[in-house]
């Protein structure tokens, strides 16, 4: 468990727990009374150190290496701690990538997020949906696990992290077994009291079990379909918790890799964590997966505002929670208050503290990070600067999504004209029934400032190397194809413009344009020539689609197209309706990503007339009473009006929201 890191580089408290004197654990006399501290993070994504692999620059909002000075403040405070992580660890980055699919691990190496997770003394983890990106034959090599799925089996046992992982639902088709263990007992040393205030040492046995979105069966569907298979978390909850009380577990933490759904349960629920917390037992639930911030009391995700959900104390039906949002922005700190009845330790729930702890301090600067973290990852973090700079073709103009939800189309015609250009060649080559039939691509504005005002796509002019691409497309995901019909292509535009609130034409007060809760990844547009329409956002959600037309004519609800898009959206991922992995016919084993790094190796040159200026949609045009705002980077109208869009104004500068956005007006009547 790298016990020879030197002490002065102090990694998050290592130093402290090598020299801490051995305890002589006992069972706790009746009235004892200890805190137990589990900390959390979420949805790493690989982001191991502050850096931005698509700026080239460092990035001092995210990275474990500012989180790890959280956790090491954490366990000075607290004289006991236990630390987990939530999932979606291993893909998210260049850096994930490099390790995956550029240069892989040997058998014996260790992954290089699992090293630093390693000195900073995790205790255990559960695993995310993004775990099974990149394939099963991967996530056994670097979790050191022998999965026991057909056609993946490691012939032996590599390197892993140095804790356990657990997972509940999700079992191997083969043995009916789950792929990783479901659930661990963790047996923690602390320090306590005892009923008349004296301090004693003591035993606390606490049970981990994980769950992962059982919709990973339609996102990475050509990963596992066949190999593997899901529960639902409730059902994988009911089963496993009662065998951990029966062994011993005196308390129990969820680590469950989703959010909170209000809607009638499934067991192909996304986000049931609402459910889980139902479930009797749970003592302590670790959420994660949709990149929010829990406890909040200032949240207006709908999630936070369901009955039975308390996000200021970060309680959900009583039972303590906790969200790290994600990329080691915060840490999770449930601070359980135990109390011991003879026979074991019991939380006193009323008594426990939920926080979110910020890497970013109350004057906006950010915690240091913690150097022996990118030691640990030097050698791994620059040969991803270096694989990210290699230099694919050019580009004479800016490509960029600040404005990509009202109109640009900068940043997502050469990932659209890349799809359409292969699809077009592998149905000439290969579905020769489809060969009258129009090609079509959707894309989405991946990057569209969810963590912040940095967090947009923008390519500047120029040289395009990898890193440009992987900034243009953010996901490893495979290129797929579908066949629907004119109506099929109506809804799935319908479902893209849920992007938009529901205008008032009439109101005075300004009316807020997107809607946050939808996001920029599911607002899908083409951006062809061919296809023509409006979005009205005066109408209802579904009813927003105008004039549909394929050079120039309407389009039949008969009609039938090919489009591209992703492994995800194919599979059923954002439930676009019909979109369910039954109209696949193309199902690429190259990923988006690579497809796009052909077709600009291809190109060479992109230029702002054949790759930067044709949309597909427009607004219906409208006069309000009142401005129709929304919110991007400041001091970026230029470029909006760059790409044609006459229409914006930058109304404030800083629109008071605290993230470094700008408020800009959208005029419908122009």
């Amino acid at each position: 468990m790298h016990h020879s890191i030197p002490c002065q580089i102090g990694i998050a408290g290592l130093c402290a727990v090598l020299a801490a004197p051995a305890l002589a654990a006992t069972s706790a006399p009746k009235g004892a009374s200890a805190t137990l501290a589990v900390l959390e993070t979420t949805d790493l994504h690989s982001n191991v150190v502050g850096y931005d692999y698509f700026k080239l620059a460092a990035e001092p909002s995210i990275g474990l290496d500012r989180t790890a000075r959280l956790i090491a403040q954490a366990r000075e405070e607290f004289a006991n701690t236990i630390l987990f992580d939530n999932g979606d660890t291993i893909q998210g980055n260049a850096l994930a990538d490099w390790q995956a699919l550029v240069k892989p691990l040997r058998c014996d190496q260790t992954l290089g997020i699992y090293k630093v997770m390693n000195a900073l003394k995790y205790d255990g983890a559960s695993i995310g949906n993004h775990e099974f990106n990149y394939g099963l034959a991967y996530l056994s090599q670097v979790t050191g696990k022998r999965f026991q799925v057909a056609g993946v089996d490691q012939p032996r046992r590599c390197a892993g992290p140095a804790f356990p992982q657990v997972l509940a639902n999700v079992y191997s088709v083969k043995t009916k077994k789950p792929i990783f263990e479901p659930w661990r007992i963790i047996e923690k040393r602390i320090k306590a009291t005892d009923a008349s205030g004296r301090p004693i040492e003591a035993l606390v046995k606490v049970g981990i079990i994980g769950f992962t979105p059982p919709t990973i069966m339609s996102w990475d569907k050509r990963w596992l379909e066949g190999k593997v298979y899901t529960t639902g978390v409730r059902e994988a909850a009911l089963k496993y918790i009662p065998e951990m009380r029966r062994k011993g577990a005196d308390i129990v933490v969820a680590i469950a890799h989703g959010g909170l759904d209000a809607n009638p349960y499934t067991p192909a629920m996304e986000n049931a964590g609402w459910y889980l917390a139902q479930v009797p037992g749970v003592d302590a639930m670790l959420l994660g997966h949709s990149h929010q911030l829990f406890p909040n009391a200032a949240s207006t995700a709908p999630q936070f505002n369901l009955p039975g959900v308390d996000k200021a104390k970060g309680l959900v039906h009583g039972v303590p929670t906790v969200m790290a949002n994600l990329w080691g922005k915060h840490l999770g700190v449930i601070a359980l208050q135990l109390r011991a009845s003879g026979k074991g330790w019991t939380v006193e729930k009323d008594k426990t503290v939920v926080e979110a702890r910020a890497a970013q301090n109350a004057d906006k600067s950010f915690v240091a990070p913690d150097p022996a973290v990118s030691d640990l990852v030097r050698e791994e973090h620059e040969a991803t600067i270096g694989y990210v700079k290699t230099p694919v073709g050019s580009t004479d103009f800016r490509m960029t999504t600040y404005f990509a939800d009202v109109g640009d189309p900068s940043a997502l015609q050469v990932v659209n004209a890349a799809q359409t250009r292969y699809v077009k060649s592998y149905v000439a080559a290969n579905l020769p029934q489809y060969a009258k039939l129009p090609v079509l691509s959707m894309s989405a504005p991946f990057k569209s400032g969810l963590a912040g005002a940095f967090d947009f796509t923008d390519v500047p002019a120029g040289n395009l190397a990898l890193n440009n691409a992987a900034d243009l497309y953010l996901y490893p995901n495979a290129l797929y194809a579908v066949k629907i019909d004119g109506a099929g292509l109506k809804a799935w535009l319908e479902t893209s413009a849920r992007r938009f609130n529901t205008i008032d034409p009439g109101r005075t007060e300004p009316q807020e344009l997107v809607n946050a809760a939808v996001p920029s990844y599911n607002f899908d547009t083409p951006t062809s020539g061919e296809i023509s329409y409006e979005i009205d956002v005066t109408q209802a959600p579904g009813a927003r689609i105008r004039k549909l037309s394929l050079r120039g004519v309407p389009v039949t609800p008969e009609q039938e197209f090919i489009v591209a898009t992703n492994n995800y959206r194919a599979s059923g991922g954002g439930n676009f309706p019909g979109l369910d992995g039954s109209k696949t016919v193309l199902a690429s084993p190259d990923t988006s990503r690579d497809v796009l790094i052909a077709y600009i190796r291809d190109v060479k040159q992109l230029t702002r007339a054949a790759h930067g200026a044709t949309r597909s949609w427009r607004f219906t045009k409208v006069k309000t009473a009142g401005p129709v705002v929304f919110h991007s980077a400041p001091g970026m109208l230029g470029l909006a009006q760059d790409a044609g869009l006459d229409n914006l104004s930058q109304v404030r500068a800083d629109d008071g929201l605290g993230k470094g956005f700008a408020l800009y007006a959208l005029d419908l009547a122009k």
